[in-house]
């Protein structure tokens, strides 16, 4: 059996659509009706029921899809014992929030390309659950998660811990105050917060909403710059890590509101608990926790 026909399988199965896999594998559609086609030959199974909506694994193709990931995993193992160069190389994906791929993970790209140069490191920006599915589905082959919740097939090792910020610009009303801001005053004000998904502003949400009389005005971005600048030009109030603000609050351009205390929140390096990690990946497993713990 063609191993490739598995890795056509995989891809089907995670995309769900003939089309999308194709465009993955950067092949013809009808290449991978083959493949599929080939494979059900070959095992004298049907792993797919061909859907108006697309490809829709059944329950044959789910008991084989852990098997074929396995089946790949071992040819991957086996490239890499008959590398003789001793030379780390291939393509690692890091999934990552946007704050920590604009703030922490560009020094760790770079410190590769000088230690590792044959190593090629994509970064994803992606809230929790995009990075879980991204874990299973083997489009990611690392990923940071900023909270302590533990999955049954994912793997999470502590890494570091980050603190929190709330800033406004210095000309906002609470940014001066004498005394820290209470629950009930921010709960009037607007807030400039990060993409659902994103741990510690979903915390914030839930809590500004959950308080009696309060109607907080909250606006959601996928992008740290943009809620930094919006709250930047005095619109409201921001909760970010402290890495990706310390430059404007040294230039003055964003200031710390004292308020409640925000836990700080913990950053975990985590993989698949069953797939082989290759030498590439771990190598920028230990760079990602020696530069993050730097």
């Amino acid at each position: 059996m063609e191993t490739r026909l598995l890795t056509t399988f995989i891809t089907l199965a995670r995309t769900g659509g003939f089309t999308a896999a194709a465009a993955e594998l950067h092949v013809a559609q009808s290449t991978v009706t083959v493949h599929i086609r080939t494979l059900e030959r070959d095992l004298g199974v049907r792993l797919f029921d061909r859907l108006p909506t697309g490809a829709l694994l059944t329950d044959t193709g789910h008991r084989i899809l852990e098997r074929a990931e396995e089946v790949l995993d071992a040819q991957a193992r086996l490239r890499a014992a008959c590398d003789a160069t001793g030379v780390v190389s291939g393509r690692v994906v890091v999934g990552s929030p946007e704050s920590l791929c604009a703030s922490r993970l560009p020094g760790v790209v770079a410190a590769l390309r000088t230690t590792h140069p044959e190593v090629d490191v994509h970064l994803y920006a992606a809230g929790t659950a995009q990075c879980l599915e991204g874990l299973r589905s083997g489009r990611l082959d690392l990923a940071l998660l900023l909270e302590e919740t533990e999955y049954p097939d994912v793997t999470g090792d502590p890494v570091v811990h980050e603190p929190l910020a709330l800033v406004s610009a210095p000309g906002h009303p609470l940014a001066a105050r004498a005394h820290a801001a209470s629950w009930p005053e921010l709960a009037a004000e607007s807030f400039f917060l990060l993409e659902e998904g994103c741990s510690y502003s979903d915390a914030l949400a839930r809590r500004l909403l959950d308080e009696p009389g309060g109607r907080p005005r909250l606006t959601r971005f996928g992008s740290v710059d943009a809620a930094r600048n919006c709250v930047a030009a005095g619109l409201g109030l921001t909760l970010l890590p402290l890495t990706t603000v310390e430059e404007e609050l040294r230039r003055g351009r964003l200031v710390r509101v004292d308020g409640p205390r925000f836990p700080d929140v913990p950053v975990r390096l985590a993989r698949h608990r069953r797939r082989w990690a290759a030498p590439a990946a771990q190598e920028v497993a230990r760079a990602l926790v020696r530069h993050l713990r730097d």
